[in-house]
């Protein structure tokens, strides 16, 4: 995929990613996460997930900082994108309401926004972004 290829694959349409982080005794744990894509004025691309600060990728993410994650699209011809890099954590709960707020309306709409900034951007939760050292992403595979 291009660069503006893998842009659009992972904004439209709207996909869970697959969450990967390692557990503090180096098994690896695997969970669907909801995501918005944030391009940065200087053309950069990060992932932003919110989740809690006690979930077990939330203590993994804070532990090792290290995740990898994988958008698919599961129909033929069979589309994917998998990021692997160093995840950002804040707990700054403006930040973490307006990111909650933002997944919210892009997977159940705008209408129900405000209602997933309330209720995840409260203490106990962090907004996590990833910035991808690693991208591997391919289209189209079964044609």
């Amino acid at each position: 995929m291009s660069r503006a290829e893998l842009v659009a694959f992972l904004q439209d349409p709207v996909r869970p990613a697959t969450l990967a982080t390692t557990r503090a005794d180096g098994r690896p744990h695997v969970a669907p996460i909801w995501y918005e894509v944030d391009v940065s004025p200087d053309d950069e691309v990060t992932l932003v997930w919110s989740t809690g600060a006690d979930t077990v990728k939330g203590r993994n993410i804070r532990r090792t900082g290290q995740v990898s994650l994988c958008v698919q699209d599961d129909r033929p011809p069979f589309s994917f994108v998998t990021l692997s890099g160093t995840a950002q954590w804040s707990d700054h709960l403006p930040d973490v309401g307006l990111w909650a707020a933002r997944i919210g309306a892009r997977y159940m709409g705008e209408d129900r926004a405000e209602e997933y900034g309330t209720r995840n951007g409260v203490p106990g939760e962090l907004v996590v972004r990833l910035t991808p050292t690693q991208v591997v992403a391919y289209k189209d595979i079964a044609d």
